[in-house]
């Protein structure tokens, strides 16, 4: 498995996770397609500029054109003051393999390596028992339930955190 940025070619992979009612089903149902080439060309904006840490999950190296899912670090202001938080997406012919547990880790350790976004914070859906599972197996610490906002959408989210080793 690898880890390389979003381009403006990972349109398909978009729409196959984000509009897709069985991948949505627990982020309040699919996005409209109509938006997602705009919605890459922004992400890979922000993953060019490092603005982001926006992840295509390619399995197999030798096969760079299949992608598996995708993840994503960024920061933003939580009304609190600025968050870093991780969220992922694996297409359900790749799940169960272990590729989103992987790739999390993969990006958690970049991110301690650099000293880059401090404690990370995942809020998936309540009812998401293998994201959940992949922030209870990586050391996440659940901090207890909220409502979420996501695109323009307000989910039953659990709140984790992980705090970057001492060094």
């Amino acid at each position: 498995m690898r880890l390389r940025d979003v381009t403006v070619d990972d349109v398909d992979a978009y729409v196959r996770m984000r509009c897709d009612p069985v991948m949505m089903a627990d982020l309040g149902g699919p996005l409209p397609w109509e938006g997602m080439a705009d919605k890459v060309r922004r992400d890979a904006e922000e993953a060019a500029a490092d603005e982001a840490w926006i992840k295509m999950i390619v399995p197999d190296p030798a096969r760079p054109d299949v992608v598996a899912g995708s993840l994503t670090i960024w920061s933003h202001d939580s009304g609190d003051g600025p968050l870093s938080e991780i969220g992922w997406m694996v297409l359900p012919e790749f799940q169960g393999r272990g590729l989103g547990k992987r790739a999390v880790r993969t990006l958690l350790d970049k991110a301690w390596d650099e000293g880059r976004w401090g404690d990370i914070h995942a809020f998936p859906a309540v009812g998401n028992g293998p994201s959940n599972g992949i922030c209870r197996s990586l050391g996440f610490r659940h901090v207890g339930e909220l409502d979420m906002p996501f695109a323009d959408r307000v989910l039953r989210s659990n709140h984790w955190t992980i705090t970057p080793p001492a060094g």
